[in-house]
């Protein structure tokens, strides 16, 4: 049995070759072995952003940000998915998090 690192790590691969269903899959188990993976989180996320799944993916990485809310990467996806949502303020308020905790 794979443990949380790994199936992170074959999400990724999936992603780069563009099976989304996998990738989903591979984050989904390694959030079932670990729930606190944020970047598990980030991954699903991205992978349901790419199936233009954003209802997903928002709620992908908003657990993500909520696990890691010290991370410039979580805040960054969390904006450009609800930009892509039409939700201009909220996604203002997550690239300004983002900048702030990148020293920008």
């Amino acid at each position: 049995m794979a443990d949380k690192t790994e199936l992170y790590i074959d999400g990724v691969t999936h992603y780069g070759a563009g099976r989304l269903d996998e990738a989903i899959t591979c984050y989904k188990e390694a959030i079932t072995l670990d729930p606190s993976f944020a970047d598990a989180y980030v991954g699903l996320a991205m992978a349901y952003e790419k199936k233009r799944m954003l209802d997903e993916a928002i709620e992908a990485a908003k657990r993500g940000v909520t696990l890691a809310p010290d991370d410039p990467l979580n805040h960054t996806t969390l904006s450009r998915l609800y930009q892509q949502k039409g939700m201009i303020p909220e996604a203002e308020e997550e690239q300004a998090k983002a900048r702030q905790l990148s020293g920008y």
